[in-house]
C-alpha cells in the first residue's frame, strides 16, 4: 500500500472509532440513565451507565482539566504517527488507537459543566471489576497490538529503498 493509502486508512478506522464510541454513548445516555446493571451473560458482562471524571479505575478524578490536557496532546502525537506510518498492521493500531483518543478527549471538552471539565461517559460493565466504553475497547486493542507489533519486530516504517542503478548502454 502506498503511504497516501495508509494515511487514508488510518483516519477513516479512526473516524470509525469516534462514531462508534459517540453513537454508543448516546444510546447509553438515553437507555440506561436511572436504571440499575443490566445483566448480559450472567455475571460477566452488564451494562451500566457511570460517569468518569478520572483516568483508568476512577484515578486522577480531581485533575480532569489535566486529562483534557494529557488527552489532547496524545491526540496530536497519534495523528503526527499516524501521517508518518507506513505499514499496514501498524496502520491499523494507530489509528484505532487515534479513534479512542480523540473520542475521550471529545468527552473531555465537552460533557462537563465548562469546556475541558468533561466526564467519560462509560457503560460496559466487566463483571463489577471496572466499567469501560467503545474507545477502551480501541485503546487496549491498539496498545495490544503495538506490544505485539513490536515483539515480532514489525517495522513501522518501510526500508529505504535504494535508487536504481543507472543503467549505461
Amino acid at each position: 500500500m502506498t503511504r497516501r493509502s495508509l494515511t487514508i486508512l488510518t483516519f477513516s478506522l479512526a473516524a470509525f472509532w469516534i462514531a462508534l464510541d459517540q453513537l454508543t454513548k448516546l444510546w447509553a445516555e438515553t437507555a440506561l440513565a436511572g436504571q440499575p446493571r443490566t445483566p448480559i451473560l450472567g455475571g460477566w458482562f452488564g451494562f451500566v451507565l457511570v460517569y468518569n471524571p478520572g483516568a483508568a479505575f476512577g484515578l486522577g478524578t480531581g485533575y480532569v482539566w489535566v486529562l483534557t490536557v494529557i488527552a489532547g496532546v496524545t491526540a496530536v502525537v497519534l495523528v503526527v504517527v499516524a501521517v508518518r506510518t507506513q505499514n499496514l498492521w501498524w496502520a491499523l493500531a494507530v489509528g484505532s488507537m487515534l479513534g479512542g483518543a480523540i473520542s475521550h478527549f471529545f468527552d473531555r471538552l465537552v460533557r462537563g459543566d465548562t469546556i475541558g471539565s468533561g466526564k467519560i461517559v462509560d457503560f460496559i460493565d466487566y463483571g463489577g471489576f471496572f466499567v469501560g466504553n467503545v474507545a477502551d475497547i480501541a485503546l487496549v486493542g491498539a496498545a495490544i497490538g503495538c506490544v505485539l507489533l513490536s515483539f515480532f519486530g514489525v517495522p513501522f516504517t518501510s526500508p529505504e529503498r535504494p535508487a536504481p542503478a543507472p543503467t549505461h548502454t
